[in-house]
């Protein structure tokens, strides 16, 4: 799936489904341990009261949060953004609804640490408006891999059981996007370690997946 540099709010899909696939990628890498760390100390992708989140403690780093109504808002940013660099200086909050968490991205931009802000609602996303001669805001870079379903399914795919008869990574997946993914069918086609090769913590799995919304047990926009 091509993603424009700089992203375009129609490169991103639904964010509920956004949220589905990022959610369960984090899930498969929960811990009891890492739980409660605070996120400055965290590294991959997890889920806490903040929302979603994703650091490889270098290059880039994401966080999408809701904000009830089917409303989110996604921010970050990845090295390849040009954004922070541009003079004169862009707005990222430019045009933004009144509901975003201003008071936690200005923050983050008087750090000089926010490459882009996507924001949704009414099923549609948007950005502030940037210069025509601006070269990316790092959404490729960053998000691409949540964005495109096929790199998501490969990375369920990788982590099945193929010595189980269960569920096909592409059923699992379109149940956790459609928020109704039972935890005993994830659990049952799972191998016996997380992509770090680590052993897979199931309990902390479930509660990801709980604490996401993905079974059903919550609604999507009241998680968090």
């Amino acid at each position: 799936m091509t993603v424009h540099r700089p992203g375009l709010p129609e490169d991103l899909p639904l964010a509920e489904e956004l949220w589905a696939r990022w959610a369960l990628l984090a899930a498969l890498e929960a811990t009891t341990e890492y739980e409660e760390r605070p996120p400055r100390h965290r590294t991959g992708r997890w889920i806490d009261d903040e929302g979603l989140h994703w650091d490889d403690c270098g290059c880039t780093w994401w966080v999408m949060s809701q904000a009830g109504d089917g409303r989110f808002v996604l921010y970050g940013e990845d090295e390849a953004s040009d954004v922070k660099w541009y003079e004169p200086a862009i707005d990222v909050l430019a045009g933004g609804p009144d509901w975003l968490p201003y008071e936690e991205l200005r923050d983050r931009l008087g750090g000089r640490e926010i490459g882009c802000v996507y924001w949704y609602e009414n099923g549609a996303w948007a950005r502030a408006p940037y210069p025509d001669d601006l070269d990316d805001d790092g959404l490729d870079c960053g998000m691409s891999y949540f964005i495109d379903r096929s790199e998501v399914l490969g990375e369920l795919t990788d982590h099945l059981d193929d010595t189980v008869d269960g569920p096909s990574a592409d059923s699992l997946l379109a149940d956790a996007e459609a928020y109704r993914l039972e935890p005993h069918r994830l659990l049952e086609a799972l191998g016996q370690t997380n992509r770090f090769d680590d052993p897979l913590d199931r309990s902390a799995l479930v509660r990801a997946l709980a604490r996401a919304g993905l079974t059903g047990e919550l609604a999507a926009t009241d998680t968090l």
